[in-house]
């Protein structure tokens, strides 16, 4: 929301051209809402809250929803970060996209999955598609 050309943004844009599969929970949907609503990320982004309503409605529509099928908290420092490894895991995730490596650390090696960068997920989803 807050650069038009960053990372994130082009993951955002992938997942909703379908370009790999985006695992979401309601609990992670509300989540993204609440932080993205913040005024200080409207502020940045030059948003609104229905621009935010409309974004997260079509991540919905294309993504694969995830029910909590795996429960092992607390498993990292914050309980917002379990949420996500608890969705990943439910989901059969390949990996987990984020800005928190180092918070995730702690737990990679317990659970198998490996935890990446926005550019190093971008990158993966360019391979993936030139070879098909």
């Amino acid at each position: 929301m807050r650069s038009d050309t960053g990372a994130s943004r082009q993951l955002v844009r992938a997942a909703i051209e379908n370009r790999f599969e985006l695992l979401l929970s309601v609990p992670l949907v509300l989540e993204y809402e609440a932080v993205l609503k913040r005024p200080e990320h409207l502020k940045a982004s030059g948003g609104t809250a229905s621009d935010i309503d409309k974004l997260l409605d079509a991540l919905i529509a294309m993504a694969k929803p995830v029910h909590r099928a795996f429960f092992r908290r607390p498993l990292l420092r914050d309980a917002n970060d379990d949420m996500v490894v608890e969705a990943a895991m439910s989901g059969h995730a390949d990996s987990i996209v984020t800005f928190n490596r180092r918070d995730f650390e702690p737990a990679a090696s317990q659970l198998g999955i490996a935890f990446v960068s926005q550019r190093e997920a971008l990158e993966e989803i360019r391979r993936r598609n030139e070879n098909k």
